[in-house]
């Protein structure tokens, strides 16, 4: 016996979404990281708060509606990419105006941040504490001024050069900027290929008004 197409079909379920527990974890970074490096009384503060929030809701959004508009999904959906795009360009302006470094993919920081899978923000946290460790080690190793005594047996490591010493020397901001960029790059990419999923749906099935035709077409038939 045959099933008839339903007319709203099975929507929601966007907690599911890499998508949305991405941009969720760049909102939460992004609210921590305003509160600690930006000027309370900048108006950038508030914009890339509430770019970070549009991510989420605008997910969120989207995928309830896809139940009865197919457009409107699309639409949002790309809200929430051009506000996880401007919010990229705020951590990029952050760190060039303050002369602070842009890792790039292959940055040693940013590779153990990648294989940690961080799902939270205090997993971010973390992260950055043990980067931080890490710094202060190599340069007691390297018996810099100020660092902290650490206990090497055989004395310093000849592995770690003053190059690689100089590169870990990086601020928390540093740090946590680059993690969020981190992260509103892979979210950027899912929801490039959200968009390109379900604007191919879109075209192959068509939205509301093709289902309802199709079923009304149906029960004539029947």
């Amino acid at each position: 016996m045959r099933t008839e197409e339903p007319l709203i079909p099975k929507h929601g379920g966007y907690r599911k979404l890499k998508s949305f527990q991405l941009a969720q974890l760049v909102y939460d970074v992004t609210v921590r990281f305003c509160e600690r490096y930006v000027d309370r009384r900048s108006r950038t503060r508030d914009q890339m708060v509430q770019a970070a929030r549009s991510g989420v809701q605008n997910i969120a959004e989207g995928s309830q509606a896809s139940g009865t508009s197919k457009k409107t999904e699309l639409k949002l959906t790309n809200v929430a990419r051009a506000s996880l795009e401007e919010l990229r360009l705020d951590y990029e302006d952050f760190l060039r105006q303050r002369g602070l470094p842009l890792f790039p993919p292959d940055h040693p920081a940013l590779l153990r941040f990648k294989a940690r899978r961080c799902t939270t923000v205090e997993e971010v946290r973390l992260w950055v504490e043990k980067e931080q460790g890490r710094t202060r080690t190599n340069r007691a190793e390297q018996g810099e001024p100020g660092a902290a005594p650490v206990s090497v047996r055989g004395g310093p490591s000849p592995s770690v050069s003053s190059q690689s010493v100089r590169s870990s020397s990086v601020s928390s901001s540093t740090l946590v900027a680059n993690a969020a960029l981190s992260l509103l790059n892979l979210g950027c990419y899912l929801l490039d290929r959200q968009l390109a999923a379900q604007a191919q749906a879109f075209e192959n099935e068509g939205g509301f008004t093709e289902r309802l035709y199709r079923i009304r077409s149906q029960r004539r038939r029947s």
